[in-house]
Protein backbone atom coordinates (compact mmCIF):
# COMPACT_ATOMS: atom_id res chain seq x y z
CA UNK A 1 0.00 0.00 0.00
CA UNK A 2 0.98 3.96 -0.73
CA UNK A 3 1.74 5.64 2.27
CA UNK A 4 2.32 9.68 3.02
CA UNK A 5 3.57 10.04 6.41
CA UNK A 6 0.75 8.32 8.75
CA UNK A 7 -1.84 8.15 6.18
CA UNK A 8 -2.66 4.48 4.03
CA UNK A 9 -3.90 5.88 1.02
CA UNK A 10 -6.69 3.23 -0.49
CA UNK A 11 -4.63 2.16 -3.62
CA UNK A 12 -2.19 3.72 -5.89
CA UNK A 13 -4.26 5.96 -8.46
CA UNK A 14 -4.59 9.69 -7.31
CA UNK A 15 -6.55 12.22 -8.61
CA UNK A 16 -4.64 15.06 -9.71
CA UNK A 17 -5.30 18.64 -8.41
CA UNK A 18 -6.67 20.86 -11.20
CA UNK A 19 -7.84 24.46 -10.91
CA UNK A 20 -11.52 24.85 -11.63
CA UNK A 21 -12.00 21.21 -11.55
CA UNK A 22 -11.07 19.30 -8.46
CA UNK A 23 -13.62 21.13 -6.19
CA UNK A 24 -15.67 19.06 -3.37
CA UNK A 25 -18.17 17.83 -5.60
CA UNK A 26 -15.92 16.97 -8.05
CA UNK A 27 -13.66 14.84 -5.47
CA UNK A 28 -15.97 13.20 -3.72
CA UNK A 29 -17.28 11.89 -6.72
CA UNK A 30 -14.61 10.28 -8.12
CA UNK A 31 -13.28 9.08 -4.51
CA UNK A 32 -16.50 7.46 -4.51
CA UNK A 33 -15.63 5.34 -7.90
CA UNK A 34 -12.62 4.82 -6.42
CA UNK A 35 -9.83 6.98 -6.47
CA UNK A 36 -7.64 5.98 -3.51
CA UNK A 37 -6.33 10.05 -2.88
CA UNK A 38 -7.63 13.34 -4.25
CA UNK A 39 -5.49 16.82 -4.20
CA UNK A 40 -7.66 19.97 -3.63
CA UNK A 41 -7.54 23.01 -5.79
CA UNK A 42 -4.45 25.01 -5.79
CA UNK A 43 -4.85 28.05 -3.43
CA UNK A 44 -2.92 30.99 -3.35
CA UNK A 45 -0.36 31.64 -0.55
CA UNK A 46 -1.40 35.35 -1.02
CA UNK A 47 -3.18 36.24 2.89
CA UNK A 48 -4.98 39.26 1.37
CA UNK A 49 -6.98 36.90 -1.04
CA UNK A 50 -7.37 34.02 2.30
CA UNK A 51 -10.99 35.40 2.45
CA UNK A 52 -12.31 35.77 -1.14
CA UNK A 53 -14.60 33.82 -2.69
CA UNK A 54 -12.60 31.06 -4.37
CA UNK A 55 -10.16 30.87 -1.50
CA UNK A 56 -13.48 29.52 0.80
CA UNK A 57 -14.36 27.40 -1.72
CA UNK A 58 -11.20 25.97 -2.47
CA UNK A 59 -10.62 25.13 0.91
CA UNK A 60 -14.08 23.17 2.05
CA UNK A 61 -13.27 19.62 2.46
CA UNK A 62 -16.95 19.09 4.41
CA UNK A 63 -17.44 15.33 3.72
CA UNK A 64 -14.88 14.32 2.33
CA UNK A 65 -12.83 11.57 3.11
CA UNK A 66 -9.42 11.29 5.02
CA UNK A 67 -6.44 12.35 4.09
CA UNK A 68 -7.48 15.93 3.19
CA UNK A 69 -5.47 17.27 0.85
CA UNK A 70 -4.89 21.24 -0.06
CA UNK A 71 -2.22 22.23 -2.67
CA UNK A 72 -0.59 25.46 -1.96
CA UNK A 73 0.45 28.38 -4.70
CA UNK A 74 2.86 31.13 -4.56
CA UNK A 75 6.31 32.15 -4.88
CA UNK A 76 7.64 33.58 -1.34
CA UNK A 77 8.96 31.09 1.45
CA UNK A 78 7.21 32.77 4.41
CA UNK A 79 4.37 33.13 2.86
CA UNK A 80 4.01 29.52 1.62
CA UNK A 81 5.17 28.70 5.34
CA UNK A 82 1.85 30.65 6.79
CA UNK A 83 -0.24 29.32 3.90
CA UNK A 84 0.28 26.00 5.37
CA UNK A 85 0.06 26.13 8.79
CA UNK A 86 -3.36 28.71 7.45
CA UNK A 87 -5.09 25.59 5.92
CA UNK A 88 -3.84 23.01 8.00
CA UNK A 89 -5.62 24.73 10.93
CA UNK A 90 -8.64 24.61 8.62
CA UNK A 91 -8.52 20.86 8.39
CA UNK A 92 -5.75 19.86 5.91
CA UNK A 93 -4.16 16.75 6.65
CA UNK A 94 -1.41 16.83 3.97
CA UNK A 95 -0.30 19.93 2.17
CA UNK A 96 0.59 19.95 -1.12
CA UNK A 97 3.29 22.53 -3.06
CA UNK A 98 2.62 23.48 -6.70
CA UNK A 99 5.79 23.77 -9.01
CA UNK A 100 3.99 21.78 -11.98
CA UNK A 101 1.29 24.54 -13.04
CA UNK A 102 2.67 25.70 -16.41
CA UNK A 103 0.00 28.89 -16.59
CA UNK A 104 0.88 32.06 -17.99
CA UNK A 105 -0.63 34.19 -15.10
CA UNK A 106 1.23 31.45 -12.30
CA UNK A 107 4.18 31.40 -13.83
CA UNK A 108 4.32 35.19 -14.28
CA UNK A 109 4.13 35.57 -10.65
CA UNK A 110 7.27 33.56 -10.50
CA UNK A 111 5.23 30.69 -8.79
CA UNK A 112 3.59 26.78 -10.16
CA UNK A 113 6.36 25.33 -12.73
CA UNK A 114 8.69 28.80 -12.98
CA UNK A 115 10.20 27.55 -9.86
CA UNK A 116 12.19 24.77 -11.33
CA UNK A 117 14.65 27.19 -12.70
CA UNK A 118 15.80 28.35 -9.34
CA UNK A 119 16.97 25.26 -7.28
CA UNK A 120 18.10 27.38 -4.28
CA UNK A 121 14.73 28.91 -3.85
CA UNK A 122 13.17 25.45 -4.58
CA UNK A 123 14.77 23.87 -1.54
CA UNK A 124 13.97 27.19 0.70
CA UNK A 125 10.69 27.09 0.01
CA UNK A 126 10.62 23.13 0.35
CA UNK A 127 12.47 23.61 3.80
CA UNK A 128 10.16 26.38 4.97
CA UNK A 129 7.06 24.77 4.29
CA UNK A 130 8.36 21.33 6.03
CA UNK A 131 9.19 23.22 8.83
CA UNK A 132 6.32 24.96 9.44
CA UNK A 133 3.73 22.17 10.01
CA UNK A 134 3.08 18.49 11.48
CA UNK A 135 1.88 17.28 8.52
CA UNK A 136 3.55 15.56 5.56
CA UNK A 137 4.26 18.00 2.75
CA UNK A 138 4.64 16.73 -0.82
CA UNK A 139 5.34 18.47 -4.08
CA UNK A 140 4.06 18.29 -7.58
CA UNK A 141 5.87 19.51 -10.52
CA UNK A 142 7.36 18.77 -13.38
CA UNK A 143 10.44 17.22 -15.32
CA UNK A 144 12.03 20.76 -15.69
CA UNK A 145 11.97 24.27 -16.95
CA UNK A 146 12.36 23.00 -20.54
CA UNK A 147 13.19 19.78 -22.65
CA UNK A 148 16.91 21.04 -22.78
CA UNK A 149 17.21 21.18 -18.86
CA UNK A 150 15.18 18.67 -17.63
CA UNK A 151 16.42 18.89 -13.62
CA UNK A 152 13.69 16.77 -11.77
CA UNK A 153 16.51 14.29 -10.68
CA UNK A 154 17.94 16.92 -8.50
CA UNK A 155 14.95 18.56 -7.49
CA UNK A 156 13.54 15.09 -6.36
CA UNK A 157 16.90 15.09 -4.23
CA UNK A 158 16.67 18.57 -2.74
CA UNK A 159 12.90 17.58 -2.55
CA UNK A 160 14.04 14.25 -0.35
CA UNK A 161 16.80 16.03 1.46
CA UNK A 162 14.07 18.66 2.86
CA UNK A 163 11.86 16.36 4.11
CA UNK A 164 9.08 16.15 1.65
CA UNK A 165 6.87 13.15 1.99
CA UNK A 166 6.11 12.26 -1.79
CA UNK A 167 6.58 13.71 -5.39
CA UNK A 168 3.99 13.97 -7.53
CA UNK A 169 5.71 14.39 -11.26
CA UNK A 170 3.96 15.75 -14.42
CA UNK A 171 6.16 14.03 -17.68
CA UNK A 172 6.44 17.57 -19.18
CA UNK A 173 8.43 20.46 -18.80
CA UNK A 174 7.12 23.76 -17.65
CA UNK A 175 7.91 24.66 -21.59
CA UNK A 176 6.10 21.91 -23.24
CA UNK A 177 2.68 23.00 -21.05
CA UNK A 178 0.39 20.30 -22.67
CA UNK A 179 1.86 20.23 -25.71
CA UNK A 180 3.16 16.44 -27.32
CA UNK A 181 3.27 13.52 -25.21
CA UNK A 182 4.67 13.21 -22.11
CA UNK A 183 8.00 11.24 -21.49
CA UNK A 184 8.61 9.14 -18.43
CA UNK A 185 12.48 8.55 -18.93
CA UNK A 186 12.73 11.38 -16.32
CA UNK A 187 10.42 10.08 -13.64
CA UNK A 188 11.95 6.82 -13.87
CA UNK A 189 15.24 8.49 -12.93
CA UNK A 190 13.64 10.12 -9.99
CA UNK A 191 12.31 6.99 -8.57
CA UNK A 192 15.61 5.46 -9.02
CA UNK A 193 17.39 8.63 -6.94
CA UNK A 194 14.98 8.50 -4.24
CA UNK A 195 13.14 7.02 -1.56
CA UNK A 196 10.45 8.60 -1.41
CA UNK A 197 6.88 7.81 -3.16
CA UNK A 198 6.40 8.88 -6.70
CA UNK A 199 3.31 9.38 -8.38
CA UNK A 200 3.42 9.36 -12.42
CA UNK A 201 1.25 11.87 -14.19
CA UNK A 202 0.79 12.65 -17.63
CA UNK A 203 -1.29 11.48 -20.68
CA UNK A 204 -2.66 8.31 -18.52
CA UNK A 205 -6.21 7.60 -19.74
CA UNK A 206 -6.62 3.78 -19.25
CA UNK A 207 -5.91 0.93 -16.75
CA UNK A 208 -3.56 -0.42 -19.77
CA UNK A 209 -1.47 2.64 -19.81
CA UNK A 210 -1.24 2.70 -15.92
CA UNK A 211 0.16 -0.37 -15.71
CA UNK A 212 2.54 0.29 -18.66
CA UNK A 213 3.77 3.51 -17.08
CA UNK A 214 4.11 1.99 -13.58
CA UNK A 215 6.05 -0.42 -15.24
CA UNK A 216 8.19 1.83 -17.12
CA UNK A 217 8.78 4.24 -14.18
CA UNK A 218 8.64 2.06 -11.34
CA UNK A 219 6.42 4.76 -9.52
CA UNK A 220 4.13 3.57 -6.64
CA UNK A 221 1.45 5.36 -7.75
CA UNK A 222 -0.40 7.26 -10.91
CA UNK A 223 -1.79 10.17 -11.02
CA UNK A 224 -4.54 11.04 -13.03
CA UNK A 225 -5.67 14.73 -14.40
CA UNK A 226 -7.42 15.86 -17.41
CA UNK A 227 -8.10 12.11 -18.42
CA UNK A 228 -10.52 11.80 -15.35
CA UNK A 229 -12.67 14.98 -16.70
CA UNK A 230 -16.03 13.23 -18.04
CA UNK A 231 -14.86 9.97 -16.27
CA UNK A 232 -14.95 10.27 -12.69
CA UNK A 233 -15.05 6.49 -12.85
CA UNK A 234 -11.47 5.98 -14.33
CA UNK A 235 -9.56 6.14 -10.91
CA UNK A 236 -11.42 3.44 -9.59
CA UNK A 237 -10.78 1.39 -13.02
CA UNK A 238 -7.43 2.04 -12.98
CA UNK A 239 -7.09 1.09 -9.43
CA UNK A 240 -8.79 -2.32 -10.16
CA UNK A 241 -6.99 -3.51 -13.07
CA UNK A 242 -3.60 -2.50 -11.06
CA UNK A 243 -4.74 -4.61 -8.18
CA UNK A 244 -5.65 -7.67 -10.36
CA UNK A 245 -9.01 -7.39 -10.31
CA UNK A 246 -11.65 -7.11 -12.71
CA UNK A 247 -12.01 -3.93 -14.18
CA UNK A 248 -15.76 -2.02 -14.47
CA UNK A 249 -17.39 -1.53 -17.22
CA UNK A 250 -17.85 2.32 -17.64
CA UNK A 251 -21.22 2.96 -16.86
CA UNK A 252 -24.11 2.34 -19.05
CA UNK A 253 -26.07 5.03 -20.36
CA UNK A 254 -28.99 5.64 -17.62
CA UNK A 255 -25.98 5.57 -14.98
CA UNK A 256 -24.05 7.68 -16.37
CA UNK A 257 -26.98 10.28 -16.98
CA UNK A 258 -27.86 10.00 -12.93
CA UNK A 259 -24.49 10.13 -12.01
CA UNK A 260 -24.25 12.95 -14.15
CA UNK A 261 -27.82 14.66 -12.60
CA UNK A 262 -25.87 14.35 -9.09
CA UNK A 263 -22.79 16.16 -10.16
CA UNK A 264 -24.92 18.83 -11.48
CA UNK A 265 -27.18 19.46 -8.42
CA UNK A 266 -24.19 18.93 -5.95
CA UNK A 267 -22.45 21.50 -8.04
CA UNK A 268 -25.40 23.98 -7.85
CA UNK A 269 -26.05 24.04 -4.03
CA UNK A 270 -22.08 24.43 -3.61
CA UNK A 271 -21.25 27.14 -6.28
CA UNK A 272 -25.37 28.89 -5.65
CA UNK A 273 -28.26 29.28 -8.38
CA UNK A 274 -25.74 32.21 -10.17
CA UNK A 275 -22.52 30.10 -10.34
CA UNK A 276 -23.29 26.78 -10.30
CA UNK A 277 -24.90 26.69 -13.49
CA UNK A 278 -21.94 28.19 -15.16
CA UNK A 279 -19.56 26.02 -13.43
CA UNK A 280 -21.54 22.97 -14.62
CA UNK A 281 -21.15 23.73 -18.21
CA UNK A 282 -17.98 22.52 -18.10
CA UNK A 283 -18.57 19.47 -16.38
CA UNK A 284 -21.30 18.57 -18.33
CA UNK A 285 -19.47 19.03 -21.83
CA UNK A 286 -16.59 16.94 -20.69
CA UNK A 287 -19.10 13.92 -19.99
CA UNK A 288 -21.13 14.50 -23.07
CA UNK A 289 -18.00 14.56 -25.02
CA UNK A 290 -16.86 11.62 -23.48
CA UNK A 291 -19.80 9.79 -24.48
CA UNK A 292 -19.71 10.87 -28.01
CA UNK A 293 -22.69 13.87 -27.78
CA UNK A 294 -22.92 15.65 -30.73
CA UNK A 295 -21.90 19.40 -30.33
CA UNK A 296 -25.48 21.00 -30.60
CA UNK A 297 -26.45 18.99 -27.71
CA UNK A 298 -23.38 21.07 -25.66
CA UNK A 299 -24.35 24.08 -27.05
CA UNK A 300 -27.90 23.82 -25.82
CA UNK A 301 -26.65 22.74 -22.88
CA UNK A 302 -24.65 25.77 -22.46
CA UNK A 303 -27.23 28.41 -23.44
CA UNK A 304 -29.27 27.45 -20.17
CA UNK A 305 -28.89 29.55 -17.22
CA UNK A 306 -31.10 28.30 -13.87
CA UNK A 307 -30.53 24.72 -12.16
CA UNK A 308 -33.68 24.13 -13.08
CA UNK A 309 -33.35 24.28 -16.63
CA UNK A 310 -29.92 21.65 -16.43
CA UNK A 311 -31.69 19.34 -14.40
CA UNK A 312 -34.50 19.21 -16.39
CA UNK A 313 -32.52 19.13 -19.91
CA UNK A 314 -30.85 16.21 -18.44
CA UNK A 315 -34.46 14.67 -17.63
CA UNK A 316 -35.05 14.71 -21.38
CA UNK A 317 -32.08 13.46 -22.28
CA UNK A 318 -32.57 10.63 -19.87
CA UNK A 319 -35.93 9.46 -21.77
CA UNK A 320 -33.88 8.38 -24.96
CA UNK A 321 -31.95 5.47 -25.73
CA UNK A 322 -28.25 5.23 -26.03
CA UNK A 323 -28.89 4.65 -30.07
CA UNK A 324 -30.39 7.42 -30.32
CA UNK A 325 -29.14 10.74 -31.72
CA UNK A 326 -28.69 12.65 -28.74
CA UNK A 327 -27.65 15.50 -30.87
CA UNK A 328 -31.39 15.43 -32.14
Amino acid sequence: MLRIGDHTLANRVALAPMAGVTDLPFRRLCTRFGAGYAVAEMVTADPTLRTSRKSRLRSRHDGEGEPRAVQIVGGDPALLAAAARHNVALGAQIIDINMGCPAKKVCRKAAGSALLADEALVAEILGAVVAAVDVPVTLKLRTGPTPERRNGVTIARIAEDAGIAALAVHGRSRACAFAGEAEYDTIAAMVAATSIPVWANGDIGSPTKAAAVLAHTGAAGVMIGRAAQGRPWLCGQIAAHLAGDPVPADPDHDTQLTVLREHLAALHVFYGDFLGPRIARKHVGWYLSAAAVGDDTRRRFNRLETPAEQLDFLADLATRQPTQDLAA
